[in-house]
């Protein structure tokens, strides 16, 4: 399997994925959201919001896992995305630890599939061209000397952002 093979972009609802773990774009106290966190905890039902009550909340950048409850994911990584704030507060670095550290912990615990929203792009105002570009890179170059996870999945949740992740992975 070579890198490329490792790497797939998907378009639908994240909660439908059958992959071991999926990545949720959590706020900052994982106790449930909007957008992609709160389709998450409805998905998964109430035992995910019990469980992220006694992680303590998540800094920006950092990630913790959870179980996936009701979910086919049989975990779910929560992951703090930044803010867009015009780009000179470390938004860049702060969403490439995001991938990393969700990585991180899905080769720690020998995942095998994961999948991850557009983190940061919704109500966050990440620019989905500039996202997009720093999940690649991050995920390839992360891969490159991992050997979990086998396969990662780019979920588009748009036709428009399915064509940016092509687009990407094509270019970079």
């Amino acid at each position: 399997m070579t890198l490329s093979d490792r790497i797939m972009v998907l378009k639908g609802d994240i909660t439908l994925v059958d992959a071991e773990a999926i990545v949720n774009a959590a706020n900052s106290s994982l106790l449930g959201g909007g957008g992609v966190d709160g389709a998450i905890h409805t998905a998964a039902g109430p035992g995910l919001l019990e469980e992220c009550r006694n992680l303590n909340g998540c800094a920006v950048g950092e990630a913790k896992v959870t179980g996936g409850h009701n979910l086919k994911a049989r975990y779910v990584i929560h992951t703090v995305g930044p803010v867009w704030r015009g780009g000179a507060r470390d938004e860049h670095e702060l969403l490439a630890s995001c991938y990393r550290n969700s990585l991180k912990l899905a080769a720690d615990m020998k995942i095998k599939s994961v999948a991850f929203p557009a983190i940061s792009t919704g109500v966050y105002g990440f620019p989905a061209d500039q996202a997009s570009l720093i999940a690649v890179k991050e995920l390839r170059r992360i891969l490159r000397r991992e050997k979990f996870p086998q396969m990662v999945y780019l979920l588009a949740f748009s036709e428009q952002q399915y064509n940016l992740y092509i687009k990407t992975l094509k270019e970079c």
